[in-house]
């Protein structure tokens, strides 16, 4: 189910035809879903089941888009959401979680959207079908 907060997204709708995505989740079958989602449509993108493996996959890696859960094996990734927001002005955050946490203070200028779990084929085509 796609929550509509969608801060800044009519801003960046030409952004969107970037070439990288970056997921950071622990859920297996999430994180196919989105691969194969988003290769077809020709992104490249990678995974990370850790914040760890993820922090350091954002510094090599420079996603487009980020999608990032918030209960994951080593942390909570939302709180992490500003920073990324501040550090990558051009990043577009993803937070998805199968929960109902509160939003982190995000900056005036971050651009992020939420996607509740579980997330379908259908919730992804009506948020992304354009780009």
């Amino acid at each position: 189910m796609i929550k509509r907060f969608d801060k800044g997204r009519r801003k960046i709708s030409g952004m969107l035809n970037g070439k990288k995505v970056l997921i950071i989740d622990d859920e297996i079958d999430l994180c196919i879903l989105l691969k194969d989602y988003f290769s077809r449509k020709n992104y490249q993108v990678n995974v990370a089941h850790t914040l760890y493996d993820g922090k350091e996959l954002l510094d090599t890696f420079c996603p487009d888009i980020l999608f990032l859960d918030n209960n994951l094996p080593d942390g909570v990734g939302w709180p992490m959401a500003p920073v990324i927001a501040s550090d990558f002005p051009s990043i577009y955050i993803v937070l998805i979680s199968a929960f109902h946490p509160s939003l982190p203070l995000m900056p005036d200028s971050a651009r992020y959207m939420v996607i509740e779990k579980p997330i379908t084929l259908s919730d992804l085509n009506r948020q992304f079908h354009g780009f």
